[in-house]
């Protein structure tokens, strides 16, 4: 086949894949995407929807929240039609939820104290048995207790344990209250634990302490030899700390790091704050800093990126090359759920960004990747927004899915080119 046969047979490939593919809503489903991509309303009122994952044949398994009354567990999708609507729907389990996987034959859930495998059957939408426990007796509370999980491909499992506390005061979120040195809650809070995948009935002590110094992060994904962790930082520094800090500096100053662990990392939560704006580690004033000093944050990790003040990260994938433009090969998507205490200033995030890699390392500015979410432009309430990216997840053909945990819609984003 010569050159221009090549080309040619090359458009005609794209041109039927295109075709085949279903068609995108008029609107993109309410949201905003870069030039050449579009995307369809796979699904909706799912209820409060937090991680998804996509099965090799196209299923989507999302995690549900629960509350004190019930609800939570697992939602599974399939879409019979093949018109890219779901049509298909199966419920199962119960319990708040957040992290999802599937490996090796199992489908994984991380619940608020525990983590619970399902074992899947080939063709068959819905495990027909009951959940194996994996680990129970995580610690995790109503504050920070959203758990997420990830592999190493090794044999090993990672949970984050988050901290039940703004920054370790003596009394949580109370004004000027001065922070516990040592910090308790690190002992059992506040960092990522490795367990073995393989193995059930293990407890929080069974695990390793993998890395500490981490507040909330269930945004956790296994890369490159490697452990990512998109964490929310501290709240409240105005409110708190009157007079030192301002309602401006609250809303611009500490930043959500992106960080990469390893085995040991401590990356100084509640002792110091990472700044957007000065790209370094402050005191946090409940250890003595004044918004100037750094005394306490030498020995701890940077963040390898960092994001916007509050923006509040609560998923992390790395795209594959499958189908995207090559500027995405490697990179990640970051589900933001969105701020809640810029005000008086608008809320900010409500957003999946992307940052680009390159060699193993952050490459450039991120870029917004999907926005238009609350419906509103400026957001003063969280809870005016019409939906909050919860879940962000690839498929096998390389197109994206985006979850909301607002009533439970699901996005299928796909690139059509330009």
């Amino acid at each position: 086949m010569n050159r221009l046969n090549r080309l040619a047979f090359g458009l005609l490939v794209v041109s039927i894949a295109a075709a085949a593919a279903p068609a995108c809503d008029p609107d993109n489903g309410g949201i905003t995407l870069p030039a050449g991509f579009c995307a369809l309303v796979a699904a909706d009122g799912l209820g409060e929807a937090r991680h998804l994952v996509v099965a090799p044949n196209g299923d989507v398994y999302v995690a549900l929240l629960g509350g004190p009354n019930g609800g939570g567990g697992v939602v599974a999708l399939r879409d019979t039609k093949g018109d890219g609507h779901f049509d298909m729907k199966e419920t199962f389990g119960a319990g708040s939820s957040t992290g999802i996987a599937l490996r090796n034959g199992y489908l994984y859930v991380a619940k608020v104290n525990s983590v619970e495998r399902y074992k899947m059957t080939p063709g068959q939408l819905k495990p027909a048995g009951a959940a194996e426990v994996v680990v129970s007796g995580l610690e995790g509370v109503r504050q920070h207790g959203d758990k997420g999980l990830t592999f190493d491909g090794k044999g090993s499992l990672y949970v984050n344990v988050g901290a039940p506390s703004n920054a370790c005061q003596t009394k949580d979120r109370t004004a000027k209250s001065p922070g516990q040195d040592p910090c308790p809650i690190l002992e059992k809070h506040g960092g990522i634990w490795k367990f073995d995948e393989n193995k059930l009935g293990q407890t929080q002590e069974d695990g390793v302490r993998f890395a500490t110094g981490l507040r909330q992060m269930p945004a956790i994904t296994w890369h490159d030899g490697a452990l990512y962790i998109a964490m929310n930082n501290r709240d409240q520094l105005d409110v708190l700390w009157p007079g030192t800090f301002t309602a401006q500096e609250n809303a611009d100053r500490p930043a959500e790091p992106l960080y990469r662990a390893e085995q040991g990392s401590n990356f100084g939560w509640p002792f110091c704050f990472y700044d957007y704006g000065q790209k370094k580690f402050f005191t946090n004033p409940e250890y003595g800093g004044d918004g100037k000093t750094s005394d306490r944050c030498g020995s701890f990790t940077p963040p390898v990126a960092a994001f916007p003040a509050h923006w509040a990260p609560v998923d992390i994938t790395f795209y594959s090359d499958k189908g995207f433009p090559k500027k995405y090969d490697g990179g990640a998507f970051i589900a933001f759920h969105g701020s809640w205490n810029r005000a008086p200033l608008p809320q900010a995030g409500y957003n999946v960004t992307f940052q680009a890699f390159s060699n193993g390392k952050p490459s450039g500015d991120f870029e917004v990747f999907a926005s238009g979410f609350t419906g509103k432009s400026p957001l003063m309430n969280p809870n005016d927004a019409v939906a909050r990216p919860d879940g962000v997840a690839e498929a096998p053909d390389g197109s994206l899915y985006i979850g909301d945990s607002q009533k439970g819609k699901i996005w299928h984003v796909y690139y059509r080119g330009k």
